[in-house]
């Protein structure tokens, strides 16, 4: 039985222990474009935010960058978002999964 069948969660004590669970937790080519597509648009509202001064579009930022990995999550992954186990870790997360699919390192 698996720890989450049984209901608990691992307990990460660094950011390298958490991500190879991260990953697994996006093995879906579709979730991982989603999120692919959620950080570049998080990305394009602050630059947008900044540039314009218009702090607007800082509050697309959450739905942007939610909204995507959440559809992600529940209808291609079929799991929680680690978000809700580890949002720090998971936050850190996405980013460097953005990074390994730019440079090719994961499958986008």
């Amino acid at each position: 039985m698996s720890n989450k069948q049984k209901g608990t969660e691992k307990r990460f004590h660094s950011f390298s222990e958490f991500y190879p669970f991260y990953l697994e937790e996006h093995s879906n080519l579709t979730c991982r474009r989603l999120h692919f597509v959620g950080t570049t648009l998080v990305i394009a509202f602050i630059i947008t935010a900044l540039i314009s001064g218009n702090a607007l579009w800082f509050a697309a930022v959450p739905f942007a960058g939610y909204g995507f990995a959440w559809v992600g999550h529940f209808f291609f992954e079929h799991n929680r978002p680690a978000t809700f186990k580890n949002p720090i870790y998971s936050l850190w997360g996405d980013f460097v999964m953005f990074k390994d699919m730019l440079l090719g390192r994961i499958n986008r």
